[in-house]
C-alpha cells in the first residue's frame, strides 16, 4: 500500500474522499504502520461515534417522554399508535443501555436535559397549555424506560 506520487496522502483524504480515507486508515492501522496514518482525524471520528451514541440515547429518552407526557396528561386522546411509541423506544433504549453499559452513566442527566424538548413536542401535539406540564419530569429514572413501569404507567389512572 505504497502511495504513488499521483495519490494523495491519507490525511489529505479526510477532506477529499472520506471513504477512501476511512479504508486507507484501517489498512494502516491493521497493518502496524501508525506513523502513517491520519490518528489525529481517526481519534475525533472515535469520539464523534461516542457522542453519536449518546446522542441517540438522549433522542429516544426525548420521544419516550414526549408520549408518556401526552398518555398521563390526554388521556381520553390515547392510542394504540402512542402506545406503540412508547414500547418502541423503551425496547430501544433497552437494547442501545445492552449494548453499550456505561451510557447508563448518562441517563440522569440526559433525562432532566431532554424532558424541555419533550415537553414541547408534547405541547405541539396535544395543543394542552405550557401549564399543565410540571416544571421538572413527573416519571422517576425507572418509569421512563423499564418495561415493568410501563405496565404500571398504562394502568395507572391519569
Amino acid at each position: 500500500m505504497k502511495p504513488s506520487v499521483l495519490e494523495p496522502k491519507v490525511k489529505d483524504l479526510y477532506e477529499q474522499d472520506f471513504f477512501e480515507w476511512t479504508v486507507r486508515n484501517a489498512e494502516l492501522l491493521r497493518a502496524g504502520r501508525f506513523q502513517e496514518a491520519d490518528l489525529e482525524h481517526v481519534a475525533e471520528e472515535i469520539e464523534d461515534m461516542g457522542k453519536s451514541e449518546r446522542h441517540e440515547l438522549g433522542s429516544r429518552l426525548r420521544v419516550l417522554l414526549s408520549h408518556l407526557l401526552k398518555w398521563k396528561f390526554q388521556p381520553d386522546s390515547r392510542s394504540r399508535s402512542w402506545k406503540a411509541t412508547i414500547r418502541v423506544q423503551r425496547h430501544e433504549l433497552i437494547r442501545l443501555l445492552r449494548q453499550m453499559p456505561s451510557l447508563r452513566r448518562y441517563l440522569r442527566d440526559e433525562l432532566s436535559e431532554v424532558y424541555p424538548a419533550a415537553v414541547q413536542g408534547a405541547i405541539a401535539e396535544t395543543d394542552l397549555p405550557d401549564e399543565m406540564f410540571p416544571p421538572a419530569s413527573p416519571f422517576s429514572f425507572e418509569q421512563s424506560w423499564t418495561r415493568s413501569s410501563f405496565r404500571i404507567e398504562l394502568q395507572s389512572p391519569a
